[in-house]
């Protein structure tokens, strides 16, 4: 038996499940890049405001590049299931609040997506895509015309694959039609995703129409977020679990843990639900949160899967179980709580010990693998922001070096033995990687990567040398897999 719209009625009473009547609900939300992320927490959160009664709110998901989240969740009526996990705490819940699922290859599904975007009873448009999906060169803030996708969009306007081209040619319908702009809501995890949305979608723009983009540069909102709930990929356990608790399939269920936040700048031009009913927050201090869960969050957690890559931890909570790790990330946290200024009332101590124990939660069989991916865009705002924060103030920053120099040793790692990495800027990584076995040389020819380190950290002497000094120290120590690979001169 499979969970659907006709199958709620048979699910055990423990199981929590939508309280409205879905068929009155008006479908005013698009998310682009629909995934385990979004389903636990954005989707989740709207759900709390569907069953106060307001069905405004419904939301039409779309995957941007496989139709596998479309196939897995239209035979379920868009249903779908969240079990939440504490350190002695599960809870499951069905979810209704996303209505349609779009996305896949096909022209026609490209279609659909951009006239339901472009329909007056859009309101919100919201995006959880990865760094990559904005097609802008971070270090520049230039959209990459080049790559294939962006000039395959600017090409064709009937069908758009990318985030830049749907909201673009959907913003340009609307103005054509007299229609309203709806707000563009970046639920990435990057600093000021807002205001990177607004510049990605400006550029696409202006290749196509200055006034157009005048027009959006003036009426579109791109208020700031942000996002913050460790959603591991869903594993065939997890599904076995769902159906376990479920009595029935759930073709894509999603595992979660029992914390979430979603703090949010209070800046749409078509209003919005209450999303405080589900627990977010509506503030004027996004930067400061942003900046510490960036940080304290997403710094530690890259630092700890680069690590756990490097010490056959395939989790995160084995990782924790490592005192070279634990350690490691107890100096990191110290290093930028000294340069963080956090949010008002809010203390940032409390804050790691907090994410300390969601770290150690052995429910969540969050893979490092998975976080390890894509570190040429995570490593400038997690690490080399508070990096150069503390190199302006003439600090040393031993625990950010150790950090950058377990990425080096990831990357040296994957070039020696041939393989790949999951980054957009693999091919000149490992490359860079690969060219020596020397400790010095691999620092050096790394750092030389400019969109990521970009001139100021190769040329700064006691930076070098003390990334060199940690890169040094792993190459040496025995429990890191490139120990013994690496050339270390005496």
């Amino acid at each position: 038996m499979r969970l659907s719209e006709k199958n709620l009625s048979l699910l055990p009473a423990n199981v929590r499940r939508p309280s409205y009547d879905r068929s009155r609900i008006a479908a005013s939300i698009v998310h682009l890049g629909i995934g385990a992320f979004h389903r636990a927490h954005q989707a989740l959160m709207t759900e709390a405001v569907l069953d106060s009664g307001d069905l405004a709110w419904g939301i039409v998901g779309a995957g941007m590049q496989s139709s596998g989240m479309r196939d897995a969740l239209r035979p379920q009526d868009g249903l779908y299931s969240v079990t939440e996990f504490g350190a002695d705490f599960e809870r499951i819940s069905v979810v209704g609040a996303i209505v349609d699922v779009l996305g896949g290859a096909e022209d026609a599904e490209k279609v659909r997506l951009l006239a339901k975007m472009s329909d007056a009873g859009t309101r919100i448009v919201s995006i959880t895509v990865t760094e990559k999906g904005y097609y802008l060169d971070l270090a520049t803030g230039k959209l990459l015309v080049q790559s294939p996708a962006v000039a395959a969009d600017l090409a064709n306007p009937a069908v758009p694959r990318t985030i830049l081209g749907l909201i673009v040619y959907a913003l340009r319908n609307r103005r054509a039609a007299g229609l309203p702009p709806f707000t563009v809501l970046s639920c990435d995890n990057l600093p000021n995703n807002g205001k990177l949305a607004r510049a990605a979608v400006l550029a696409f723009a202006r290749e196509l129409d200055a006034e157009l983009a005048a027009w959006i540069e003036a009426e579109v909102r791109f208020p700031c977020t942000m996002v913050d709930r460790i959603t591991p990929a869903t594993t065939d356990a997890d599904r076995a679990h769902a159906a376990e608790r479920l009595g029935m399939e759930d073709a894509w269920p999603v595992v979660t843990e029992q914390f979430a936040q979603w703090v949010i700048e209070d800046d749409f031009s078509m209003g919005r639900p209450d999303w405080t009913l589900g627990g977010a927050v509506f503030s004027d201090e996004i930067e400061r949160w942003e900046s510490m869960k960036l940080r304290c969050l997403n710094g530690s957690h890259s630092t700890l899967a680069y690590l756990g890559q490097l010490t056959a931890r395939e989790t995160v909570a084995e990782a924790m179980q490592l005192p070279l790790i634990t350690g490691i990330l107890d100096a990191l946290w110290r290093e930028n709580r000294e340069v963080l200024q956090a949010p008002k009332g809010v203390d940032p101590a409390d804050y790691v010990e907090q994410l300390k124990q969601r770290f150690r939660n052995p429910a969540l069989k969050h893979r490092t693998a998975q976080i390890a991916s894509d570190g040429s865009q995570k490593l400038p705002p997690r690490l080399l922001a508070p990096l150069r924060e503390r190199l302006a103030k003439g600090w040393p920053s031993p625990a950010i070096a150790t950090a950058i120099a377990a990425w080096m040793h990831f990357a040296a790692k994957a070039a020696y033995a041939g393989g790949a990495l999951s980054d957009p800027m693999s091919a000149e990584i490992l490359a860079q990687a690969g060219k020596s076995a020397e400790a010095a040389a691999i620092v050096d020819n790394l750092l030389a990567i400019e969109k990521i380190f970009a001139r100021d950290l190769l040329t700064h002497t006691a930076f070098r040398a003390e990334i060199l000094g940690k890169f040094v120290d792993l190459a040496k120590n025995p429990a890191v897999a490139t120990a013994g690979q690496i050339r270390v001169r005496v």
